[in-house]
């Protein structure tokens, strides 16, 4: 599984930041890794950089499954952790849902 991590001007993507971040996202996805080609978490800050706005983060997945369209979605939090840790705990429910449908068919 290969994940690539993206942000705007607004997000500093450190190599810690990255590795941290792709770290997450691969732990939260795990279990769907022979499932997974590619995720991409593109971070950004929907408040351009102000200071004191809540859920102005955000972090939105796109998971590539073998054999299926994309799957994409995004989590806004108050800070990037949140935001990316809630996107991947979103996309491994969205992940199980999709799979399980096509199991049960």
């Amino acid at each position: 599984m290969q994940v690539q991590i993206h942000t705007d001007n607004h997000i500093e993507g450190t190599d810690a930041m990255v590795q941290w971040a792709s770290s997450t996202i691969t732990t939260a996805l795990a279990r769907f890794s022979g499932q997974i080609s590619r995720v991409e978490a593109h971070l950004s800050d929907e408040n351009g950089g102000k200071k004191n706005k809540e859920d102005s983060l955000q972090c939105t997945l796109e998971v590539r499954l073998e054999g299926h369209q994309p799957l994409v979605l995004k989590h806004q939090a108050s800070n990037l952790n949140q935001a990316i840790e809630g996107a991947a705990e979103k996309m491994g429910r969205l992940i199980d849902s999709t799979v399980g449908k096509l199991t049960r068919t």
